[in-house]
């Protein structure tokens, strides 16, 4: 998939549940409660040890373009890759990470949290950044401030952002997508509530596109 790949796909779905899956065998009943709720595409984090068997999983599933989250090394992003990652996504902006991302042919989206480290990315050829952690740094108006002197960057805002934010983050024209995990969260797949799991997410894939 290429830069342009992915931001047609979250441009078209505005929507990226981010997923932190503790157990394997969630990984089947949770793609198919996304897919079946609309959702478009996802981000398993990389903050479990079965990280890489989930994305692998859900990856096949063939409905969803499935990235991976929290990568921080080189050595985690070919792994990723190899598990089936269409996209990788960082909570910082590390030149080695967007290196080895360029090296393998997988878009790579970087977390930033300063002009300064947006400055970096933009330098680095990114056009798409993330904003983490969104809500805690100031939320919109922490993104409107930075968006202002670079006009043309898309953001994706996440960390802190609920079904109750969303909209107002997707009304700003810099945002791509908004990212969250209120979809599908633990206790959520703990209790293998995977039809609360594809309301959440029918609810919040409507919302993205009112």
């Amino acid at each position: 998939m290429s830069g342009t790949d992915l931001t047609s796909v979250l441009a078209g779905a505005r929507l990226l549940p981010v997923l932190t899956v503790p157990s394997t065998v969630t990984a089947g009943p949770l793609a198919d409660a996304l897919a079946a709720g609309g959702a478009r595409c996802a981000e398993v984090t990389f903050r479990t040890p079965g990280a890489e068997q989930v994305l692998k999983t859900m990856a096949a599933d063939g409905r969803l373009t499935v990235g991976a989250g929290t990568v921080l090394t080189p050595e985690q992003a070919e792994r990723a890759v190899a598990a089936g990652a269409g996209f990788v996504v960082s909570p910082g902006f590390d030149e080695e990470v967007v290196a080895k991302c360029r090296a393998l042919g997988v878009p790579v989206v970087p977390g930033i949290a300063t002009a300064t480290e947006l400055m970096r990315a933009l330098k680095a050829g990114l056009e798409t950044v993330k904003l983490f952690p969104a809500e805690p740094l100031g939320g919109l108006r922490t993104l409107r401030a930075l968006a202002a002197p670079f006009p043309g960057t898309r953001f994706v805002p996440t960390g802190g952002i609920d079904a109750s934010r969303m909209a107002a983050y997707l009304a700003d024209p810099a945002v791509l997508a908004v990212g969250g995990s209120w979809m599908a969260t633990t206790d959520h797949l703990g209790r293998g509530d995977y039809e609360e799991i594809r309301r959440l997410t029918a609810d919040a894939v409507e919302g993205s596109m009112t």
